[in-house]
């Protein structure tokens, strides 16, 4: 049997989404021109779906800092940590992020898709339970595989019926771990950390917030959730990327047990992965210094969602979340209606994000906007108003239909 005709259905969906336009899913940007535009089809195109939510990759400190890693350290670790020793630039990430988070401890991995796979795989054992929200991300799923635990999905949101589950299993052996995000990557919904805080109180068990999406933008200081929630001592563990708010790659893991650094041991995605590049590293390390010392970023990502947000609403478009997020989707009827409006709108000059199930939630077909508070209000209201006249058009000639 051939292996990959499995895969014939991916085949079809994806003949169908080309016979419309452009791949929607792997679209060729020629140039990149700034945090917000980008060269596609020769065309400059305003980027509202890259995730680049501190507008940070061509911050000129970052940018310096990488070119002088390249210099001095070359493009790459060619092994891991745990077999080829760590580049003082590693540690230095490691103190710098754990210093800005207010953590004991902090391991930093290559991607962030590794660190959910590295710090649940360390965490948790087959003897062990993870209690896992719906919608988490597929690296937190992925990483609940690898550990082997016994894997508890909980309604999303929803602190009772988690209290409800973990009742049912009250008397099991093995350690238990909560998973939540922050902002969850879809829809741009956050937990509500105080809920599921009030069951940690009256049932026990080790919390972990991956705050990938929530990193630079929620909290006084920018450190996600947990700290606009002012719970952070009621969180275990935080996990999170350095590709959005840090415009870098990577990903780390942070707690305070006294126990954490052994993860690094424990974790194959840690031990059998090369380190990240020196230029990754330094750029990252000085991402952390740049939001520590600019707050006036998370103004502005907060006012340009409230302002996209806002307009959105106001031009009647259907959207998945009612609370404010730097990510904004927005609900059309189905596949091709999604693949159609994701061709008009890069031919009008915006480019964002096509979701499709199944990674997506209840098999919803999305347009997701990702904010940056690189944006200009000029830029805010250009993209509503390229949204009213190809999404809204669309949808009012669909009902009519």
């Amino acid at each position: 049997m051939d292996l990959l005709k499995k895969h014939e259905h991916l085949a079809e969906r994806h003949k169908m989404m080309l016979q419309n336009g452009d791949n929607a899913v792997g679209i060729p940007m020629e140039k990149i021109l700034s945090p917000t535009r980008a060269l596609i089809n020769g065309r400059e195109t305003i980027l509202a779906g890259t995730n680049n939510y501190m507008g940070i990759t061509f911050d000129p400190d970052c940018v310096a800092a990488g070119k002088r890693a390249l210099e001095e350290f070359g493009t790459g670790t060619t092994g891991s940590r745990i077999a080829n020793g760590s580049y003082s630039l590693h540690q230095t990430l490691e103190q710098e992020l754990a210093g800005f988070l207010k953590r004991d401890h902090v391991i930093v991995f290559s991607t962030g898709y590794q660190a959910n796979l590295g710090m649940l795989a360390g965490l948790a054992g087959p003897r062990d339970t993870i209690f896992l929200d719906a919608d988490s991300h597929s690296s937190i799923y992925d990483g609940c595989t690898l550990s082997g635990a016994k894997l508890v999905r909980f309604r999303h949101n929803d602190a009772g019926d988690l209290e409800k589950r973990m009742g049912r299993l009250e008397n099991e052996e093995g350690g238990r771990l909560v998973v939540l995000e922050g902002i969850y990557s879809m829809y741009g919904d956050r937990a509500p950390l105080d809920e599921f805080v009030d069951v940690k109180r009256r049932c026990g068990f080790s919390l972990l917030v991956d705050e990938a999406h929530s990193l630079g933008i929620l909290g006084e200081e920018g450190r996600g959730l947990a700290e606009e929630a002012g719970l952070e001592d009621d969180v275990d563990f935080v996990v999170g990327t350095f590709s959005k708010s840090l415009g870098a790659i990577g990903g780390f893991g942070a707690g305070n047990n006294p126990l954490f650094d052994m993860i690094r041991y424990a974790a194959r995605p840690y031990m059998f992965t090369a380190s990240a590049s020196p230029a990754s590293v330094v750029t990252t390390t000085e991402a952390i210094r740049q939001l520590a010392k600019r707050p006036e970023l998370r103004d502005s990502i907060r006012r340009n969602s409230a302002q996209l947000h806002n307009g959105f609403r106001e031009i009647g478009l259907e959207l998945c979340c009612d609370v404010v997020s730097p990510i904004i989707a927005v609900r059309v009827p189905d596949e091709p209606s999604a693949v159609k409006m994701w061709n008009d709108l890069i031919k009008a000059g915006v480019y964002v994000n096509i979701a499709l199930p199944p990674g997506t939630p209840n098999k919803t077909c999305l347009l997701r906007c990702s904010v940056s508070a690189a944006h200009t209000p000029d830029d805010i209201n250009r993209i509503i108003e390229i949204f009213e006249t190809v999404v809204a058009k669309n949808l009012a000639e669909e009902a009519v239909a």
